[in-house]
Formats: C-alpha cells, structure tokens, sequence
C-alpha cells in the first residue's frame, strides 16, 4: 500500500516538472517572438533621429550635382537637397552624414547599410529597382556624348570604329554595352579620371548622363555636347535600401511637399544654372517632386 503511494506521488510530481518546463519554453517562446517581432517592426525614422544624423550617400566628383569644394565642403543640387531632408527630419540642415560614393558602390552602400539615402545622381532602371527602392524623381535625363569640337559626334554611326570613355556603372556604360556591343568603350572608375582621358585624347568621346556633360562642356569651351540624347528619358530619385517602406513613404511624402513650394526650381538656380549657362531650361532638367504625367 505505501508502495503505491510513493509511486503514485512520484509520478505527480514528474508531470508538475514536464508541465513546468513546457510553460517555460512556452513563455521563453512567446519573449523570443516578441523580441523578434519588436526588431522587425523597429521604426527606421526612429533609428535616424536617436542617431542624430541622416547618412546620405553622395559624389565627390561629379560637380555641379555632387563635388568637395577647395574648402573640403560638401557643394551641389544633390547637396542641397540633402540638407534639406536633414532640416525637415531632425530640425538642422547640418545633420548630414556625408558618405562619398562612386557610381558602381551606391546599391552595395543600401544593402550593406551603410547610409539611409542615396542621393548620388541615382538614376532610376528596371535592374536597380530589383535591388533598391527608388523615391520620387527630381530630376530627368537622358544619356549624352561629349567630344571635341573638332571633331563633333553628332550620331552613334559616327562612333563605329572610335573609342568611347565611359564611367563604370552608369547607365551611359550599360546602354552602350547592351545596344551597341560593337563601339568599343574605355572605362573609368572615377567621372574626373574619365573627363582627364577625354582631354587627353585617349578617347574620341564620352558618354555620361547629359545634364552633367552640359555643365562640364560649358566649363570646357573646346568640347561640345553634339549629341545630347540618347535612348529614352530616364529620372533620377533617391534611393533607399529595399523594404524600407516607411522611409521611402515619407521620402514621397517630403518630395511632394517640396515640390509645392517649387524647391527644385530654386534648387537649380542656386546649383546647376551658373553651371550649364543660359542655353539650357530648368524646365529641361528639373522635376518637382512627383513623376510627370
């Protein structure tokens, strides 16, 4: 009899342990999704305001868009508007975290989150936008050819049998290799390094985006940007890193409002215009913050 008793505890007491340890995994469960579901769902506008900097990706190269200036500022219409975006989301214009970018490093800087926005004359195709998550545009552009002009480009057909400079991952190098694999292309991690080639002559041209080339020719009165489209028009728009919903809602939200107030006219003026001269409109280049119908 007190043998059954002793049994008859001992297995009560062995299912209070298991029925213990079970809510114990149970509850140690519920704490690591809750953990989890907290981390997945952790504000990424909160993130930048407890940092206290917003980490914009931007040229050093590439004036009147995005350059150092000679008293190691950071100048330009991307600038600009990266102060901006500064201003309106943590109250000061100086809030930038400026992070120097070449054109083949701007998807690898969203994914490696390494910046919030990339700002660096990002223009938007269809390969990009499996990779990043593209904003509003503020800008449009087309490809250009700049040469010398004494010896203008006028057409592709001119280009048969020359040799054309082109920066590394631009969409001036990926249009050129896809509709005309046979031009043969001279390629340049850096735009100052593809501009110096040019007037050394170790290229008949150069193609790059053609906003850039109208300012840079203009600075270069013996270049002419004769052939000034190529392919269809294109837009530039900040980038940010892809699934980042909440900060590409209030980029859109941000660029729209800035558009109201025709920032980007404003922006141009102040940027662009002393760069391309009198021959070119804003209306030629600017977008006020929503893609034109």
């Amino acid at each position: 009899m007190k043998k059954r008793i002793i049994l008859s505890f001992l297995a009560a007491l062995t299912a209070i342990v298991l029925a213990a340890c079970g809510n114990s995994d149970t509850d140690s469960g519920t704490a690591d999704n809750a953990s989890g579901n907290s981390e997945e769902t952790a504000s990424a506008i909160d993130e930048i305001k407890e940092r206290g900097t917003l980490r914009v990706a931007v040229f050093s190269d590439k004036p009147p868009f995005g350059y150092v200036d000679s008293n190691g500022e950071n100048q330009g219409y991307d600038v600009v508007l990266a102060k901006r975006l500064a201003k309106d989301l943590l109250g000061d214009e100086s809030k930038v975290e400026y992070v120097l970018t070449e054109a083949q490093a701007r998807v690898d800087l969203l994914k490696s989150d390494k910046v919030d926005v990339v700002l660096a004359n990002f223009t938007v195709t269809p390969e990009r936008q499996e990779q990043v998550d593209f904003a509003n545009p503020y800008m449009k552009v087309a490809i250009g050819v700049v040469s010398p002009n004494t010896a203008p480009i006028e057409s592709v057909g001119q280009l048969e049998g020359k040799k054309v400079i082109v920066t590394k991952g631009t969409t001036a190098e990926t249009y050129f290799m896809k509709n005309h694999p046979e031009i043969e292309l001279v390629k340049y991690d850096q735009n100052t390094e593809a501009f110096e080639a040019l007037k050394d002559g170790r290229g008949d041209a150069m193609a790059q985006d053609n906003a850039l080339l109208f300012g840079w020719a203009n600075e270069n009165p013996d270049f002419t940007v004769a052939l000034s489209s190529l392919g269809d028009l294109d837009y530039i728009a900040p980038a940010v890193q892809k699934g980042n919903t909440e900060l590409l809602e209030w980029l859109n939200t941000e660029l729209e409002a800035l558009g109201g107030e025709q920032f980007f006219h404003k922006a141009y003026d102040e940027t662009l215009k002393p760069a391309f001269g009198e021959n070119i409109s804003a209306d030629d280049v600017v977008v006020e913050g929503k893609r034109e119908e």
